[in-house]
């Protein structure tokens, strides 16, 4: 075995270490056992609550009495239809709130009539009425206001995942510095390897909780029997899992070399804004642009925005087999640049304390 293996080694068992405690450590944390448990609640009670107000929607049937011929237009599904004898008895059946409403035989276009006590119910007249023919030209593959909660879906889980774990990364970055742990870590392991395992480590949780969330959300659609819902939205949720565990490496790493700057937790905020910029530029977009097809696109290819953007394009039809492969690949060369440059200024500022370090500094050594 030659030196170069040997180090290659130390350092896989190094940062395999440090990632091991940062697991340990945040898995004994109350505050993330909470917040992940309210996060897959939330996921669980919206998908509930859809079914139940759409099996209510589904369910509500208007009760009529129908007279003669006029009963082969109320044969539809949500009609619960009563024969009567005549338009008299029609009217005692209305009057006496047996029925809603009775459809008896008129002398209009369409030869029938709505007899009702105050109002004529809206969604009968809706039924009788006459739809001209519809053609559209450019149809949309999905509902609007379901694809618009998918991306809020989308949008808030990467949104929160991502704020939860970074700063969690920053916090203990700089808690270490400033009680000069890291001086006793780092004589024994390098800062590469501390930086791997930090990154590793808050990774591994982040993405089990996404996988998590997102069998959750699986199970729930199947076990409330939104089959068709998951047909259409497996796919993107796959692909968001797969794009937020690349895309929170290129995050965390940012977390962890920005809080190397400082040695005092109250100015992580100071550091660590520009890269929570980067997490909710894409929430907001995504909460205001969500059916701008170009937006949507720039955002496929954008490294921070493309764990939200390309599932959505997914999900809308609207992106190409090869479109989620090509952005995968610009966010894992993003990444591994990324990756690089933030071990640097991690390495360059860890052992610095005092006063804010430069980034050009840092990068310099």
């Amino acid at each position: 075995m030659t030196i170069a293996d040997t180090r290659a080694n130390t350092f896989v068992q190094s940062a395999v270490l440090v990632a091991d405690r940062e697991v340990r450590m945040r898995l004994r944390s109350k505050a993330f056992i909470v917040s992940s448990a309210i996060l897959l609640l939330a996921v669980i009670a919206s998908i509930v609550a859809g079914s139940i107000f759409g099996a209510s929607a589904s369910s509500s049937v208007t009760r009529v009495a129908v007279v003669g011929d006029s009963g082969s237009f109320a044969q539809v599904a949500s009609l619960d239809v009563t024969e009567a004898d005549s338009v008299g008895a029609a009217e005692q059946l209305v009057r006496a709130g047996d029925v809603e409403a009775a459809i008896v035989p008129g002398d209009g276009p369409t030869g029938i009539r709505i007899l009702a006590l105050e109002e004529a119910p809206s969604a009968l007249v809706q039924l009788l009425s006459v739809t001209p023919e519809v053609s559209l030209l450019e149809p949309a593959d999905q509902n609007g206001s379901l694809a618009y909660l998918v991306g809020l879906g989308f949008g808030i889980v990467f949104f929160m995942a991502a704020t939860l774990f970074g700063t969690t990364i920053a916090q203990s970055v700089v808690e270490e510095k400033a009680s000069r742990v890291v001086e006793i870590l780092m004589s024994a392991i390098s800062a590469r390897a501390l930086l791997a395992g930090k990154v590793i480590g808050n990774t591994v949780l982040a993405f089990g909780q996404i996988v998590l969330i997102a069998a959750a959300a699986i199970v729930g659609l199947v076990v409330t029997g939104q089959d068709a819902l998951l047909g259409d939205l497996g796919p993107s949720i796959v692909w968001f899992v797969v794009f937020f565990a690349v895309g929170f490496v290129l995050l965390a790493a940012l977390f962890a070399s920005a809080a190397a700057l400082v040695s005092r937790q109250e100015d992580i905020g100071s550091v660590t804004t520009p890269v929570m910029m980067l997490v909710m530029i894409p929430y907001f977009l995504i909460v205001f642009a969500w059916d701008n097809d170009l937006v949507l696109t720039i955002m496929s290819y954008v490294p921070f925005s493309a764990p939200i953007g390309m599932p959505m394009r997914v999900y809308l039809g609207t992106a190409e087999w090869w479109e989620p492969l090509l952005s995968l690949v610009v966010i894992i060369a993003t990444t591994v640049v990324v990756v690089l440059l933030g071990s640097r200024i991690y390495s360059n500022s860890l052992l610095r304390t005092g006063a804010r370090v430069k980034i050009l500094d840092a990068l310099r050594g």
